[in-house]
């Protein structure tokens, strides 16, 4: 592979969102009588959007599209106060965006979480650097794995799909950069095994963000 740019997932790739999230949907859940949910449950829960994540969180047959659709704005309410209480990026994500910066390597975030958040997360949380495209789910785009955003993202950056590192710490995400085109990497510091990286397509793991930068440096 040629490298040209690198489109990373943010939750459990570049932020440790994890106990934010969770606090959040267990404060709605709770309101409503219903159980709720321990952090390693969460992991398994999220990376498909908010209205999934209620969907997944809600017990068997609670999940009609009328309560998904209400709880899913209670919790886009409760987050909007609670995203930044313990989120934080990785250890060795701050050296990782610095190293694509001394070397000029385009950079871009790509998520499912709703796009006000994202950018939020990335203006607050990720303010040392500069991405070129930050693009969480917004109306007209398709959730990953469609490759819809990240072929979108790939035009923006003015590189060819097969010149981009997609990295990302989930099946979801290993499978968007599998049908866009791009080379999945998976890292093993975010909510999923490596067994489903594995499973859905990854061609290399890293233990440790810089890892990423070894990888880089054979194919850049």
């Amino acid at each position: 592979m040629s490298c040209k740019a690198v489109i990373f997932d943010m939750d459990g790739t570049l932020l440790d969102t994890l106990e934010d999230i969770a606090t959040t949907l267990n404060t709605v859940l709770a309101a409503h009588g219903y159980p709720v949910h321990s952090i390693e449950a969460c992991r398994y829960l999220v990376g498909s959007g908010m209205r999934e994540l209620i969907r997944k969180a809600l017990p068997k047959g609670e999940a009609t599209p009328e309560r998904t659709e209400t709880l899913r704005g209670e919790l886009l309410e409760a987050y909007g106060k609670h995203w930044n209480v313990l989120s934080h990026p990785y250890e060795g994500i701050a050296d990782l965006l610095d190293g694509l910066e001394k070397r000029g390597i385009p950079k871009a975030i790509l998520s499912n979480k709703a796009d006000h958040f994202t950018k939020l997360c990335a203006e607050h949380l990720l303010e040392k650097w500069n991405f070129d495209v930050v693009m969480g789910h917004h109306e007209g785009i398709q959730h990953k794995p469609e490759p819809e955003g990240a072929l979108l993202i790939a035009g923006q950056l003015g590189a060819d799909p097969s010149e981009i590192l997609y990295v990302g710490d989930t099946g979801i995400d290993m499978l968007t950069a599998t049908r866009a085109g791009m080379y999945p990497a998976g890292v093993l510091w975010g909510f999923r095994p490596e067994s489903e990286l594995l499973e859905f397509g990854a061609r290399s793991l890293a233990r440790h963000p810089s890892e990423l930068l070894e990888l880089l440096e054979g194919c850049c």
